[in-house]
């Protein structure tokens, strides 16, 4: 029984860092919007990042990604360790948390499924493609 209960102590003494690592992991609100100076760009909170951004974090980190834009979305991930992104089809409103588990550099890109004229959005210039790049180390 003595036993028992040093190692229940150990174990909780050597669990409490690692809880406390995972609390230090940063979640990441990035969002998709329209805009009329280029179709589509990145948002973090209310900081527009453009089209091409490339954000830098830690293993484990999380990205809650929205598309806060009437269009629906094809979102693909082009290059780094396998992420868990579900459906590639985002549609408006969707939000979908994507954990990046190891270190590596991951590259997202986006398309939009309907195009600015059809969904009657005024935009200066063509429809784009978003690309983002995810540094984690």
């Amino acid at each position: 029984m003595r036993r028992a209960v040093i190692l229940l102590v150990f174990g909780v003494l050597f669990a409490a860092p690692s809880q406390a690592a995972a609390a230090r992991v940063p979640t990441l609100a990035i969002s998709i919007v329209h805009v009329v100076h280029g179709c589509h760009v990145w948002m973090l909170g209310s900081r527009e990042l453009g089209p091409t951004p490339v954000l830098r974090t830690k293993p484990g980190a999380r990205l809650k990604l929205r598309v806060s834009c009437p269009m629906s979305f094809d979102v693909v991930q082009t290059t780094g360790p396998k992420l868990a992104l579900g459906n590639r089809r985002f549609v408006a409103g969707t939000t979908r948390t994507i954990v990046f588990p190891k270190p590596g550099v991951y590259r997202i890109v986006a398309r939009n499924v309907e195009t600015s004229e059809e969904m009657g959005l005024q935009t200066l210039g063509p429809d784009n493609v978003l690309r983002l790049t995810v540094r984690v180390a």
